[in-house]
């Protein structure tokens, strides 16, 4: 889990209010959310942070799945029921109640991402109807 001294010695004062109390999440899932594998130096996820992260939580995928950073080198397994292990940096996995709905492993990119998302953000909206 991310603590308040964790975010101001990784320098991520300057992302919204809203990602970085996203970040700060316990990663027990319960609801359908966003986990993002990374590590630190990862360069993909840098990437990410700068064009995906800022706009995230406000987008209604955001909204509907919170995103909860995971530092693959220094956080807890999260309680939740993978179909896989995790191996690569970054990887998104959606879950919905503490269960994998499905993942993006890599970051293709801002276009390919909101794609790959859409499709699985459909999958739990899709079940929860």
């Amino acid at each position: 889990m991310l603590r308040a001294g964790n975010i101001l010695r990784r320098g991520l004062l300057a992302l919204p209010l809203a990602f970085v109390v996203a970040l700060a999440t316990p990663v027990a899932a319960q609801a359908a959310e966003l986990l993002m594998f990374r590590r630190a130096g990862c360069p993909w996820c840098h990437t990410w942070d700068r064009t995906v992260g800022p706009v995230y939580p406000e987008t209604d995928i955001g909204r509907d799945l919170p995103v909860v950073m995971i530092d693959m080198d220094r956080d807890e397994a999260p309680d939740v029921k993978l179909v896989r292990p995790v191996r690569y940096s970054p990887t998104f996995v959606v879950v919905d109640e503490g269960v994998e709905i499905g993942r993006i492993e890599g970051y293709p990119g801002e276009d390919f991402f909101w794609g790959l998302l859409g499709r699985l953000h459909e999958k739990v909206t899709t079940a929860t109807q």
